[in-house]
């Protein structure tokens, strides 16, 4: 018998009984259903739950995360030391990082099985935090890096550098460093270009600049880029893709570069990036 994985957000309402009806359907096809054990005691299944130590020393056919693009920002980066491949099963609005809908998932499972997918690999960047030459804090991002000002400060100043070469000092509301993925995110708001997701590159997009200098970088993945904070203010900070937050002092670094991390997403074979993007132009 084989293991699946599945990383529910226990917030979606659909979601209990989405799992529990997976369950059955698993084991009428010998598979066993697998999750974390805190998400399985917030959807009813203690039994199938399993502490981090477990889930490391087992092998799964797959992981299947439920919820939306948030829900599998948040579960990939966790899950990437599995190595099992991701199928996202999309709970919210239309998705770049979802594969399929709930109407289609048994028939998606089964193609799972079978082994008729593709892989769609996203690359991940690092990000730290150093302050005086000591690293506070790292983190990986698969949309992106994001050095802001709170609410309420004023402008700030971010000097920035690649490979150590001096290219501008912002005064701009922040700096948006994504990859392929995040182009589609905050980057596109803030008027950068959407990139297609197999580019091996990271795009730089000021925030409301105040200067001529407002254009998008895109620059390669392997570049080291290092931000460096000019502000009397206490409340600017570095996230990291929407969902983890550092905060920043004058003198502070932020330094971005190519993570050693990457995520397998599941595709269906014809999968395409652009029939993605036409359905989210639609939708909007």
């Amino acid at each position: 018998m084989g293991n699946l994985l599945v990383w529910p957000n226990p917030e979606k309402d659909q979601v209990r009984g989405l799992v529990l009806r997976m369950n059955d359907w698993l084991k009428s096809h010998g598979v066993a259903l697998i999750m974390p054990d805190d998400l399985a005691r917030q959807v009813g299944l203690d039994e199938n739950g399993r502490d981090w130590n477990e889930l490391t020393s087992m092998e799964f056919v797959a992981t299947v995360v439920l919820g939306g693009d948030g829900t599998l920002l948040r579960a990939a980066k966790r899950l990437a030391q599995l190595e099992a491949p991701i199928l996202g099963v999309n709970l919210g609005h239309l998705g770049f990082l979802t594969e399929v809908e709930v109407p289609d998932l048994y028939a998606s499972l089964g193609a799972v099985l079978r082994g008729e997918f593709v892989f769609d690999e996203r690359k991940l960047l690092c990000c730290q935090v150093v302050r005086e030459g000591e690293v506070l804090a790292t983190f990986d991002a698969m949309n992106d890096v994001v050095v802001a000002k709170g609410p309420f400060a004023r402008l700030i100043h971010l000097e920035t550098f690649v490979d150590s070469a001096y290219v501008t000092t912002y005064p701009a509301d922040g700096l948006i460093i994504a990859t392929p993925t995040g182009s589609t995110a905050y980057s596109l708001s803030a008027g950068g270009p959407i990139l297609t997701p197999d580019l091996d590159v990271m795009v730089l997009t000021p925030i409301c600049p105040h200067s001529f200098f407002d254009r998008s970088l895109v620059l390669s993945r392997q570049t080291e880029v290092r931000i460096r904070i000019r502000t009397m203010h206490r409340d600017t900070l570095v996230t990291i893709d929407g969902q983890e937050v550092h905060p920043l002092e004058d003198g502070d670094e932020v330094v971005v570069l190519a993570s050693s991390i990457s995520v397998r997403l599941i595709r269906r074979p014809g999968w395409s990036f652009f029939h993605v993007l036409r359905g989210w132009r639609k939708g909007h």
